[in-house]
């Protein structure tokens, strides 16, 4: 009689899970009847039409514009931050890994009225700022500085992550060719990197493009000139209901393509993408 062979453990199916299965279909599908209520609330002709509106086609316009200085913006500031806390050692290092975080973890309205603390008229550096006659609450620039604010963590992070994996034996190959610092850091630093970099971005951009509370603080609601996408939902869901629906359909579509795009990369090239 000969014994049946031990099924492996993948093979086993213990009753438990299949509780463990009916729940964690609970969360998924109260995330997708929420969206999808939303993509399927207008019809095609009708979200189109509200999206051709003045109120979606300016906060669309300042939105694209502020996201892309704010990214650019984090990516000068932030690629040199990153590149030093993945390759070097120093006091104060975790005090500034834990500022880099914070902005993930506070509310944004928080942020928004650290902002205004900071840089307003009567903030910390208003007076300063005054004197140049530089005033910036309630600007398009403004709007900038509050997703820098919120965006660059994120980042910040994917950098570093990428800076941290790439074999520096490849940087001291070249270091000894002749290559300067800075040659090793733009020829071979960055584009093995470059995935990490890439991720990091896009996640900003997404970021930049949903950030609401530190924006209404710092920046206001000003149609034009500080209304963004997601305050243009705000404002229209109190008069007009089918154009904010539109709005925040079209800021769904960006951010789900973005986020799509992060995550083909980070597994195209197995790089985080949080």
């Amino acid at each position: 009689m000969s014994a049946r062979p031990a099924r492996g453990r993948s093979d086993a199916r213990p009753d438990g899970l299949w509780g463990f299965a009916a729940v964690a279909v609970l969360l998924p599908l109260f995330l997708g009847v929420a969206l999808l209520a939303l993509v399927t609330s207008l019809t095609p002709a009708t979200l189109l039409r509200h999206l051709a509106s003045d109120t979606a086609l300016r906060a669309l316009a300042l939105t694209l514009r502020t996201t892309l200085v704010a990214t650019l913006i984090t990516m000068g500031l932030g690629t040199p931050l990153a590149y030093v806390l993945a390759r070097r050692r120093f006091p104060g290092r975790a005090a500034v890994d834990v500022l880099i975080d914070l902005p993930i973890t506070i509310p944004p309205v928080v942020a928004g009225v650290a902002l205004l603390l900071a840089f307003g008229r009567r903030g910390l550096l208003g007076h300063a700022l005054q004197a140049f006659g530089v005033s910036l609450p309630f600007t398009t620039a403004a709007v900038v500085m509050a997703q820098v604010f919120i965006a660059s963590p994120f980042y910040v992070k994917a950098a570093r992550a990428g800076f941290a994996a790439v074999d520096t034996s490849l940087e001291a190959a070249a270091r000894t060719l002749g290559a300067s610092p800075w040659r090793v850091f733009r020829t071979v630093t960055v584009p093995l990197a470059a995935p990490a970099l890439m991720a990091g971005t896009i996640l900003a951009w997404a970021r930049a493009l949903s950030e609401f509370g530190a924006t209404i603080m710092f920046a206001g609601n000003l149609p034009g000139r500080t209304q963004t996408l997601t305050l243009a939902v705000m404002t229209a869901i109190e008069s007009d209901v089918d154009t904010a629906v539109a709005v925040a359909t079209l800021a769904l579509a960006l951010a789900a393509a973005a986020l799509l795009a992060a995550r083909l990369l980070a597994r195209r090239w197995d790089v985080p993408h949080g």
